[in-house]
């Protein structure tokens, strides 16, 4: 092994005092010197992935590291995986960048000595006494790879592909005797290679039918054998299986395997499944129609009853690059929103929500190490502005009304998956104009469960310009109009009150009393009594697609969401919030305006620019760029008063 100092990957450095793993590391985690281990993922990137045998040897290893990664810190942080170097953003190596903010002086392992290891080989020979052995699957059937992280998290098996070749993964470790062997302890294939799963008969293993469908049959083993027996948790990943071996298109992120670890760790539940009932999957066109639908809802169905009625995380997202849409080579129907907007329908309806790793930027390493990273009890925001601080700030008209304006708050998004945020805070919150100018940014609660080192970080290093949000639509995607009965798709009882208390919980330790957009997609409005729940746990305000323009819930002011700014240049972002003014920046005679827009993945020093140009095309116009308390509160203000005047 080789000794590494703070900067990570970058360099080694001799003398670092490192703790021994004699007597094996869950001994050794007594120990406060036990060693943070470090394994290159990076090498990786030199597969030429349009080679199949390359891509699959690079699939293994991804597979094979991030379950065995998820086992060996379920307890403690013990491995810390070098993969994600690079994003569309740019060249900023993500992952050195979160070992440098854990190993800074306000970092949890900042006391942690550093070890790498060099090979897979070292790997094994290092956790083998918390491995279990192997889970087998079968390449024929790319559901199974799925599966086997399942099985993975329950059993604390790692996960190999079924391959005789000299150098396979399955050659070194399954085919061998000595210390470093793994034995097969669960195979989703025959010894021989023969599927397991057929799609006829019955589902191996148990008394039900097949459903037509091989790769629905392995999950509904999974199902039958795992999540409905208590075995794994009711919290689900919903990432893409091994059918990007079909088509890596070059994209080695993209296979989601190191994302896996953390409900490898959590001993999780893992599907891939179109939510369309009106069409057959690319990956499995001969199944009878709707039954990855079907597969789906009783795996929400199972989730719901093992929850006891309680809230569903979902981590991960509809795989629309590779599958179910008409993007590309995904060989599906639909559009990719629409899409989006069916799987969070079915979700809903069964209290689950996302935490969505959407295309592009879903790839995340290590969320099993973040998750270890202690949190404060409560985060506090900066005081509410009261009548006196509007007053004293020009807002307000000596009889207390309203100054006409034209209000504007950016709603700072896209942050309700936990894998955006950690690939795009490196370039947008240390964006040198943040403080510049008043920005909400909605990072969602419930993000602390994979990446609480990005919050709590958020929170030390804000400025007095920077308000803190919930996102899309509260403390996880979801839909809140299909929590109302009747509930298309689960037929449940009402889920408000489990939304309410799961929300209220979150955002107590956030101090969060905003909720800065609510996606209805294809469900119902929100109805009285979610409207009501969202007033008990948003005191101050929120936003949705299906409301009146504004309105009050009580005393909470609620507005219908604005425009969304193009993610363009800075001129072309000014033009289309000139064009939602209404193209007039004169000051409203009598009564202020208010507008909450929403942008996606710009930066401090773009909102600046943005609104400099405005203000520059039109001198003295009366627009206000606010804050979301002073937003809200200008506004619960303003409806009042209407309110009055009517009675």
């Amino acid at each position: 092994m080789t000794e590494i100092d703070r900067r990570g990957f970058l360099g080694g450095l001799a003398g670092v005092g490192v703790a021994a793993l004699a007597a094996g590391p869950a001994e050794a985690a007594e120990s406060a010197e036990e060693p943070l281990f470090l394994y290159d993922l990076a090498h990786l990137y030199d597969r030429d992935l349009s080679d199949p045998a390359q891509a699959a040897r690079a699939y293994d290893e991804l597979h094979f590291v991030a379950t065995l990664q998820g086992i060996v810190n379920r307890t403690l942080p013990r491995l810390y995986a070098h993969f994600v170097t690079h994003s569309e953003f740019g060249r900023i190596d993500v992952d050195q960048y979160w070992l440098e903010e854990m190993r800074s002086k306000e970092g949890f392992l900042a006391d942690r000595p550093l070890r790498a290891i060099g090979s897979l080989d070292e790997l094994v020979s290092t956790f083998r006494p918390l491995l279990g052995g192997a889970v087998v699957w079968d390449p024929n059937v790319p559901a199974t790879s799925n599966v086997a992280s399942t099985v993975a998290g329950a059993r604390d098996l790692v996960a190999v592909r079924y391959d005789t070749a000299e150098d396979s993964l399955y050659r070194t470790y399954i085919g061998v005797t000595g210390p470093l062997r793994l034995p097969p302890v669960v195979r989703l294939v025959h010894s021989d290679g023969r599927p397991l799963f057929t799609g006829r008969g019955k589902v191996p293993g148990t008394s039900r039918a097949s459903s037509g469908s091989a790769k629905c049959d392995a999950y509904l083993w999974a199902l039958e054998h795992y999540l409905r027996r208590g075995r794994c948790v009711p919290e689900f990943g919903y990432y893409l299986d091994a059918y990007w071996l079909h088509n890596p298109q070059g994209k080695l992120q993209q296979a989601l395997l190191t994302n896996h670890d953390y409900l490898v760790s959590r001993r999780g539940f893992f599907f891939d499944l179109l939510p369309w009932d009106d069409e057959t999957p690319v990956d499995d066109r001969d199944q009878p129609v709707g039954t990855d639908q079907r597969t789906l809802e009783e795996i929400l169905r199972v989730g719901y009853e093992r929850a006891d009625g309680g809230l569903l995380p979902v981590h991960g997202f509809v795989p629309w690059g590779y599958k179910y849409t008409n993007v590309g080579p995904a060989g599906g129907r639909h559009d990719p929103v629409p899409t989006e907007w069916r799987f969070v329908q079915v979700a809903s309806a069964y209290n689950a929500y996302l935490d969505a790793d959407a295309e592009n930027l879903d790839a995340m390493a290590n969320s099993s190490v973040f998750t270890h990273a202690p949190l404060q009890r409560r985060y506090p925001q900066p005081p509410r502005p009261d009548l006196d601080d509007l007053a004293a700030r020009g807002l307000l008209d000596p009889a207390g009304a309203v100054v006409p304006r034209r209000y504007v708050t950016f709603y700072v998004g896209d942050y309700d998956s936990a894998a955006w945020l950690y690939q795009v805070m490196p370039y947008l919150w240390d964006d040198p104009g943040r403080g510049s100018i008043p920005l909400n940014w909605a990072f969602n609660p419930n993000l602390a469960a994979r990446l609480p080192v990005a919050l709590d970080r958020a929170r030390r290093t804000a400025t007095p310009q920077d308000t803190f949000v919930a996102g899309d639509s509260g403390a996880g995607y979801i839909n809140p109009g299909m929590l109302a009965e009747p509930r298309e798709f689960s037929g449940l009882p009402s889920g408000i009150t489990a939304w309410r208390e799961h929300c209220r919980r979150h955002y107590a330790r956030w101090d969060l009393t905003v909720t800065g957009f609510v996606i209805d997609g294809f469900a119902p409005g929100m109805n009285a009594e979610t409207l009501r729940a969202y007033a008990e746990f948003s005191p101050d305000g929120f936003a949705a697609q299906k409301v009146e323009p504004a309105g009050l819930v009580g005393q909470t002011p609620y507005i219908r969401m604005g425009p969304d700014l193009p993610r363009a240049d800075v001129s072309t972002a000014a033009r289309a919030l000139q064009g939602a003014l209404d193209g007039d920046l004169s000051r409203p005679p009598d009564a202020p305006e208010f507008l909450s827009v929403r942008t996606i993945l710009q930066g401090p020093s773009w909102h600046r620019d943005v609104v400099n140009t405005v203000e520059a095309q039109v001198p003295g116009a009366a627009v206000e760029v606010v804050d979301a308390h002073t937003f809200y509160a200008l506004l619960r203000l303003h409806l009042s008063a209407a309110s009055a005047r009517r009675t």
